[in-house]
């Protein structure tokens, strides 16, 4: 089963990746400027899994990779794909896991590893 991990970006916003069951990052969020925004946008996610659409995409370097659109509102990128059918299988897990997954929040922590 997948996790939802909140993290920080170096600007001090917030943001979620979906990471899979083998810890690969499926997807990053947008940013947000509070961790309580963040929260609630991966419980209304898990909530309305039904209703996303996954727009698909090739980069000019021949990568795929898919735009998360939840309500018609860009929600979230994906990874990048060396072929087609690994990005399906990164959507289908997001379907299968998505709304079960569990949410993990390493906002606080600075450092991971004492010295």
């Amino acid at each position: 089963m997948g996790a939802f991990v909140i993290s920080r970006r170096f600007n001090d916003e917030y943001k979620f990746v979906f990471t899979s069951r083998k810890g690969k990052v499926v997807f990053t969020s947008l940013s947000y400027e509070l961790k309580f925004e963040c929260e609630e946008d991966i419980e209304r996610f898990k909530r309305e899994i039904e209703t996303a659409d996954f727009l698909k995409f090739k980069s000019s370097t021949g990568k795929f990779y898919f735009k998360l659109m939840l309500d018609g509102v860009h929600f979230a990128t994906s990874r990048k794909y060396t072929t087609s059918l690994r990005l399906q299988k990164g959507i289908d897990e997001i379907v299968r896991y998505g709304s079960v997954s569990e949410i993990l929040d390493f906002s606080g922590n600075d450092f991971i590893f004492q010295d």
